[in-house]
């Protein structure tokens, strides 16, 4: 299993050229097993798209209709283990508190987290796949 950042996600789904050729090969690995993410990822692209940060190509709801129908993806639930976690992470993770519950579920779950930000590739707590 991995866990996929929000722009990840985006990326995937957009056939976003950022994509490595590692995270496309880990996303790939794991059609047939499980692509978690987090639900805190629904309100961060709904906050892009209310913010004219991101744009889609069709309304939010086809979109994650779409998103969450693809090959082996799993929306995680935000549980009180990963809300606990995302407060208890080693050495002050910065402020983000999306960015903190995508960390502690990757944490809780026990798996990499595929990931191009760089705040998050810097901190040695959570193991990355970029």
């Amino acid at each position: 299993m991995i866990v996929l950042d929000t722009h990840i996600w985006v990326w995937w789904v957009h056939g976003d050229k950022r994509l490595t050729r590692t995270q496309i090969a880990a996303i790939e690995a794991n059609e047939m097993d499980m692509i978690g993410v987090s639900a805190i990822s629904c309100w961060e692209i709904a906050k892009l798209v209310e913010y004219d940060r991101l744009e889609l190509p069709c309304s939010l709801e086809d979109w994650f209709a779409d998103a969450l129908g693809y090959p082996g993806i799993r929306l995680l639930n935000l549980t009180p283990e990963i809300a606990i976690e995302s407060t208890r992470l080693p050495n002050r993770f910065h402020g983000d508190s999306a960015d903190q519950i995508i960390v502690a579920t990757a944490r809780v779950y026990g798996c990499p987290l595929v990931t191009s930000d760089a705040k998050i590739l810097a901190y040695p707590y959570v193991e990355t796949l970029k």
